[in-house]
């Protein structure tokens, strides 16, 4: 699906959501961060007109130093650095409205309840598209659009840089 032919034309509406896993790989090392980090900065450029939940930057951080062994240090100053931006994409706010719908929709569609979140957020602020690296959202949810904005080539590589990543890390530990 062309997801440009969705987006609002230069109304001030908002775009979409950005997911955690946008978050994450921009933020490090990896095949795809040069195009996670370039659909990142239109975002937080307020060039895309979407939102980012400013909790992703705390997923963002677990992801990267408890199971990608970035280091701590290097992904808090990568995360801040973004999160100093003061863009109008940053969203803060999750109200207990938003909690509760967000409780509605993991349980509706089986996902988990961040995923929920984002759902629930879209929903409110009537944005048509959730952008994810997360395919199995994209599965399980019909009435958003859900995008990887990573062209599939690049993404593909990225997951085999990450599987060959996570093996040998793995089998190193089982050598401790």
């Amino acid at each position: 699906m062309d997801v440009e032919k969705l987006l609002p034309q230069k109304t001030g509406a908002i775009e979409g959501i950005v997911d955690t896993g946008l978050v994450v790989i921009a933020h490090f090392k990896n095949p795809a961060q040069e195009v996670a980090f370039d659909f990142l900065s239109s975002v937080l450029s307020w060039e895309r007109r979407c939102l980012i939940p400013t909790s992703a930057f705390l997923g963002a951080y677990h992801i990267m130093t408890r199971y990608l062994g970035v280091e701590k240090v290097a992904a808090q100053m990568a995360l801040s650095r973004s999160l100093m931006s003061q863009s109008p994409a940053l969203h803060g706010e999750i109200s207990p409205d938003l909690a509760r719908g967000s409780l509605s929709y993991a349980s509706g569609y089986d996902v988990e309840s961040w995923d929920g979140y984002i759902l629930s957020l879209a929903k409110v602020v009537r944005a048509p598209v959730i952008y994810t690296v997360d395919r199995e959202l994209a599965r399980k949810v019909k009435d958003l659009v859900v995008h990887n904005p990573i062209p599939p080539e690049i993404f593909d590589q990225y997951n085999r840089w990450l599987r060959e990543k996570l093996t040998s890390s793995s089998e190193g530990e089982q050598g401790l």
